[in-house]
């Protein structure tokens, strides 16, 4: 059992040496074309993601360090045990839905460090707050790359339904998670760890998406994605098939090529890419949840379960 472990593990360490070594030597022979993609990589994160995600992250850090969280889950924290989730899940769930990726795991990762919940519940915490926000869905991906709002709503409506009727459903399954509410902190230093800290988080999304967008690419340009692109080229149509075959490796770029291709399949197919997040969307949130005890394997599940169920539902025509 040992044996066989450490096994997996060196053919881990030996396939991510490879896949770092093909993304090096791929940007030093084009460093023209490369270099170019990543200053738009984080242009796309300037421009379309850090005026949707970073005033909304200082608000979740202000919440859950002053300890206002607990106003806010006092009131619904029957709800949350009568579906066996912690009692601080309700206001996880609405701080991660109104700020998007990857504020919804970093507070999960607050919560667990505080003490408010055990491991048990993080992991439910992990599966039903880690969403993305409105301003990007409905603002964003809505009115900037669809060209309408309402598209953007209705896309956010399908999200989080999504999302939350597959966490309920599976904390159902489960035993009860302990936890507590939050309490009133007392700190002199609230204002400067939650800028501070949104700043760090803020930042860190921006360095991600930069370097998936740039390795989107490399992996295109290798035909590294041409397998997955042929198979959702036949149900999908080749331009959709290949915006969202990027959109695996890095969701926001995934969703502006989704957008330009026309597909009627457009919409529901950024349905699943943002619910599934990506390797990009996945990695950052994994980055905080697995400090709380989440196993990838099951919470990487979980997310392409929730994705497809986003998908079926804008499927459904209104």
């Amino acid at each position: 059992m040992l044996k066989a472990k450490r096994i997996r593990r060196k053919a881990a360490y030996a396939l991510l040496f490879v896949m770092l070594a093909v993304f090096s030597a791929a940007i030093i022979a084009k460093p023209e074309v490369y270099i170019k993609h990543c200053a738009e990589g984080i242009a796309l994160w300037a421009q379309c993601v850090l005026p949707s995600l970073f005033p909304f992250m200082v608000v979740c850090a202000l919440l859950v360090n002053t300890g206002l969280t607990a106003k806010i889950s006092s009131p619904l924290a029957r709800a949350c045990a009568a579906v066996k989730l912690p009692p601080c899940a309700a206001a996880c769930f609405l701080m991660g839905a109104s700020s998007g990726y990857p504020a919804g795991s970093r507070t999960v990762y607050m919560l667990y460090s505080s003490n408010l919940t055990d491991s048990a519940g993080a992991k439910k915490l992990a599966l039903l707050c880690t969403t993305s926000g409105p301003l990007f869905m409905i603002g964003t991906v809505g009115a900037n790359m669809f060209g309408s709002g309402a598209e953007g709503a209705r896309l956010f409506a399908a999200h989080i339904i999504a999302v939350a009727a597959t966490a309920v459903i599976i904390s159902l399954t489960g035993r009860k998670s302990e936890g507590k509410l939050p309490q009133i902190k007392e700190s002199k230093n609230v204002l400067e760890e939650s800028f501070y800290g949104a700043v760090s988080a803020a930042l860190t999304a921006g360095a991600f998406i930069a370097f998936f967008y740039t390795a989107a690419k490399v992996a295109q340009d290798l035909y590294i994605l041409y397998p997955i692109e042929k198979l959702l080229s036949f149900a999908f149509g080749e331009e959709a098939a290949k915006a969202a075959a990027s959109g695996l490796i890095e969701m926001t770029g995934g969703c502006a090529m989704l957008a330009a291709s026309g597909s009627e399949f457009s919409l529901p197919l950024a349905g699943f890419t943002i619910t599934f997040g990506g390797a990009c969307v996945l990695l950052q949130q994994l980055a905080y949840l697995t400090k709380a005890g989440v196993k990838p394997a099951n919470f990487i599940l979980v997310k392409f379960i929730q994705g497809l169920l986003c998908f079926l539902l804008l499927l459904i025509p209104i």
